[in-house]
């Protein structure tokens, strides 16, 4: 357990980096013909890219993904020297010293970042080819004429050819095998460059989709890519706060703002040191925590600051600790209306961040 933060009102937010990697351990078990790298971008969900980013690179994570060139020059020293990484948004002129000085590898996304690229010549480069998420990456046809280009290929370093999934998190989805197709058929003009098509919910989808690299990223943090309790990644982030107040509301007394929620019998509540500042939705009512491992469920609105708990039945004094998240991850972003996803990335800056090696 965390000592950080000990006696404050404010919440901590506790990273168990053991865990962290141990799920990074079960994504290589998964991908066994397959490098396992690391989706560290927002700042590694918002949990801390250099911290997280030194644990995984000591886990022996060799390959990292940020979504732009400042991430990345920022994750180089805790990443090492050797490792790669990986820009997703693309290639910018202006960021041509970050590329060069970084040794930072860009994902091009276009017929005009590969011609900037190639002119600038910053380093080595990677080429997203859309394969119907409809949102980066070069069309087939654009593919197809870069596939053709052999000089144009060695001008723009070319190292790594990728594509994404636009459904991995419903596995059923016909769009996860139409992806795989259209992938195997255009990715194959690129001959013996390195290929990669799945995330989270990509490995899980099985062998056919792992290729020589696979790019996890919800699966490291703890959470599930299809919004399910029962997944095989051990929970890294938890929230310890303490109950501020204990308070009796009989039976058809509101607790909230709006009188969002009646007692339906005379019931006990504690309101708690958390609230949407904190990155704790509003709509997250009917979601839970836990207090000494018991389930006590959200009442009321959530507010700026505080929230309230139903601990009607338990044995729970004023100071005590609830935690929230963990295991519980998925079910609080579904009472939510949400996904696991945002509400890591969402958590606040009034933080006390604390990091274990459990």
């Amino acid at each position: 357990m965390s000592d950080a933060g000990a006696g404050t009102p404010f919440p901590r937010l506790i990273v168990d980096l053991g865990a962290l990697a141990r799920n990074h351990g079960r994504l290589s078990a998964l991908a066994p013909g397959a490098e396992a790298a690391a989706v560290v971008k927002a700042g590694a969900y918002g949990l801390d890219a250099g911290r997280l980013g030194s644990a995984l690179a000591e886990a022996g994570c060799r390959t990292f993904f940020t979504a732009t060139a400042s991430e990345g020059a920022a994750l180089r020293e805790a990443a090492g020297a050797d490792a790669r990484i990986f820009v997703l948004n693309g290639y910018r002129p202006e960021e041509r010293a970050l590329f060069a000085g970084h040794a930072l590898i860009a994902v091009l996304n276009s017929p005009a970042e590969i011609a900037a690229f190639a002119r600038d010549a910053p380093g080595a480069s990677a080429v997203h080819i859309d394969t119907g998420m409809n949102r980066l990456g070069l069309t087939l046809d654009e593919a197809r004429t870069l596939a053709d280009d052999a000089a144009l290929r060695a001008r723009i370093g070319l190292v790594h050819v990728m594509s994404h999934l636009a459904c991995s998190d419903t596995p059923a989805h016909p769009m996860n095998r139409v992806q795989l197709e259209r992938f195997l058929a255009v990715s194959a003009l690129f001959e013996g460059v390195e290929r990669s098509l799945s995330n989270t919910g990509g490995v899980l989808l099985g062998p056919d989709y792992h290729f020589d690299l696979v790019r996890p990223g919800i699966g490291l943090y703890g959470g599930s890519p299809v919004g399910l309790k029962a997944h095989p990644f051990e929970p890294v982030i938890r929230i310890e706060t303490p109950i501020l107040q204990l308070r009796r509301v009989p039976e058809g007394e509101t607790v909230g703002y709006g009188a969002g929620w009646t007692a339906p019998r005379d019931s006990l509540t504690a309101t708690v040191a958390l609230g949407y500042a904190d990155g704790l939705m509003r709509a997250a009512e009917g979601g839970f925590a836990r207090i000494s491992g018991h389930k006590a469920q959200l009442v009321g609105r959530v507010s700026m600051d505080l929230c309230v708990l139903d601990v009607t039945g338990l044995d729970v004094r004023p100071g005590a600790t609830a935690v929230f998240l963990g295991e519980d991850l998925e079910d609080l972003a579904s009472a939510a209306g949400t996904i696991g996803y945002e509400l890591i990335t969402r958590l606040g800056r009034r933080f006390n961040r604390t990091f274990e090696n459990g």
